[in-house]
């Protein structure tokens, strides 16, 4: 059993990762601005935190064995985790990651292809900068999961593909993941680490 605190715990991706976590009986710390939807769980100690409060994020993720962000890039920089995280004197960060930065077959990024939507650049734009700055971090044990270019609502089904660097796109042409599949592999993650210092991905 791992103690893990997870960032952003009551988002969509966020509170998928707390209910996978829990089904395999870890310990969560669930850290967000309210979480008071979550409410009384066994397992769960929940923390009301400002994440941009660098002091605040200190305290509440100390202690533990693991941090998992799934905070919104634009609002919360890799700087905002990175530095509470490693004050803290916790060695593992894995970060839930956006699929802007993935590649496309030749190379060029998801983010940069004619198609992409402008109401996601900001977004996506941040998200690969908070993994650049990763690549740089000398400290921390950190793992970046991009989602598929669909991160949606579905089934939990256990039965997905790991990609790296590349956009996996499914046979039909559909590049996509639910919340529920992508904790699974993130979870995966936490208890058996095959992606140290690493940018990976999933998808059907």
């Amino acid at each position: 059993m791992s103690k893990i605190a997870i960032i952003g715990a009551t988002g969509r991706a966020g509170s998928q990762l707390l209910e996978e976590a829990l089904r395999r009986g870890h310990s969560v710390t669930a850290i967000a601005r309210d979480t008071s939807k979550i409410g009384a769980r066994a397992g769960v100690v929940s923390k009301n935190v400002d994440v941009l409060n660098a002091a605040a994020l200190q305290d509440a993720v100390a202690g533990h064995d693991v941090v998992i962000t799934a905070a919104h890039f634009a609002t919360v920089p890799a700087s905002a985790i990175v530095g509470p995280v490693k004050q803290a004197g916790v060695k593992r960060l894995l970060v839930v990651g956006g699929a802007g930065s993935l590649l496309l077959p030749d190379d060029t990024r998801v983010i940069d292809s004619a198609g992409f939507p402008a109401e996601y650049k900001a977004e996506a734009s941040a998200g690969a900068a908070f993994l650049e700055a990763l690549r740089q971090e000398k400290e921390l044990d950190w793992t970046f999961l991009s989602p598929s270019a669909e991160f949606v609502e579905g089934a939990r089904s256990g039965t997905f593909r790991v990609g790296q660097d590349h956009l996996l796109v499914s046979g039909e042409g559909r590049s996509w993941i639910t919340f529920a599949d992508y904790a699974i592999a993130l979870i995966d993650e936490v208890e058996t680490p095959k992606h140290s210092r690493q940018r990976y991905t999933v998808g059907y």
